[in-house]
């Protein structure tokens, strides 16, 4: 069978994504910025920067630098603040999801107020501009002081909070989670019973890295988030305990991905769709390049659809 027969469709809840393949928050700015470096088109879909109620200028510097198998950052979730969205960037976007990509509009707050005003805002944004398909709930990032990941390490808080955002907001909810905690699925099973749509697993995890000649941390913040490779057999893990859960959530897998072998790992542990992040840094078309070679993966394993894969995860000899 040829690649090109092959039926890449896969359904993420009320989605229909053209291909399980976007780029993940954080890696691939707004978009507009990687439009002549890869093919936009043959992404199933993007997800922006993180999104504040207000602009934020991120932390100070240096706050990115390359390890063994990844990087560690902590940029600080710079980003344009919702009126700067609406203005600078939503226009654009609304383009790229009328040509068939999905738009998704990861957002955040310092407080549970500013996260329930910031999904508000982004729905109306939607409505009125375009450019947001998706909101994708950021609770789980270590590298802002407030907010972010002391919302995502406890399933009550965090349950409380996907509540309140998914009663401001129409638009497909997805949660972002931490892997920073001891029981992902108790984490994962409290977004589901209050209103997500969708899983994102896994974030960054908290690390720091150490330069001996001067002895000072690598990162200004000292402590920092850690991804690529290095953290792909972690998020693989993750993923499967929440997809054998049975918690009816359709989840978007992401760690360390790098070629069509790691994609499909992440669709056979239970995932439907993944999101591509550091590899962006270092080739900005990897992830349009991943589409055709899962295409030919497939052929290679004896499905039609890519479908096929996802959650056939074998146990036992």
């Amino acid at each position: 069978m040829s690649p090109s027969r092959i039926d890449m469709k896969v359904r993420f809840g009320s989605l229909e994504l053209k291909n399980p393949i976007l780029t993940a928050s954080g890696t691939f700015g707004y978009a507009r910025e990687f439009e002549a470096l890869t093919d936009l088109s043959a992404l199933a879909g993007i997800a922006t920067k993180g999104i504040s109620p207000v602009q934020r200028l991120g932390n100070p510097v240096p706050r990115m630098c390359e390890t063994a198998s990844g990087m560690i950052n902590s940029i600080g979730l710079e980003n344009v603040g919702v009126d700067g969205f609406r203005e600078q960037k939503a226009p654009y976007l609304a383009g790229l999801s009328r040509a068939g990509g999905v738009v998704v509009v990861n957002f955040f707050g310092e407080t549970f107020d500013e996260y329930v005003d910031c999904a508000e805002r982004l729905t109306a944004v939607g409505k009125e501009v375009g450019g947001v398909d998706v909101l994708e709930m950021n609770i789980s990032c270590p590298n802002i002081k407030k907010g972010g990941v002391e919302f995502g390490t406890d399933p009550a808080v965090a349950g409380r909070l996907v509540k309140a955002c998914r009663e401001v907001t129409d638009l497909p909810l997805w949660v972002k989670l931490t892997p920073n905690i001891t029981d992902i699925v108790a984490l994962a099973r409290a977004c589901v019973e209050n209103g997500a749509d969708g899983l994102s697993i896994i974030n960054t995890i908290t690390a720091m890295g150490i330069d001996v000649r001067t002895r000072r941390p690598r990162i200004a913040t000292v402590f920092v988030g850690l991804s690529g490779p290095a953290i792909k057999p972690i998020a693989l893990r993750m993923v499967y305990q929440v997809a054998r859960a049975g918690l009816g959530m359709p989840i978007c897998g992401m760690g360390g991905i790098r070629t069509a072998e790691d994609v499909a790992e992440f669709l056979i542990a239970g995932a439907t769709a993944v999101q591509v992040g550091t590899l962006n840094f270092a080739d900005p078309n990897r992830a349009a390049a991943l589409v055709d070679e899962l295409a030919e993966l497939c052929v290679d394993l004896g499905v039609e659809h890519v479908s096929e894969l996802i959650g056939t995860l074998k146990l036992g000899s």
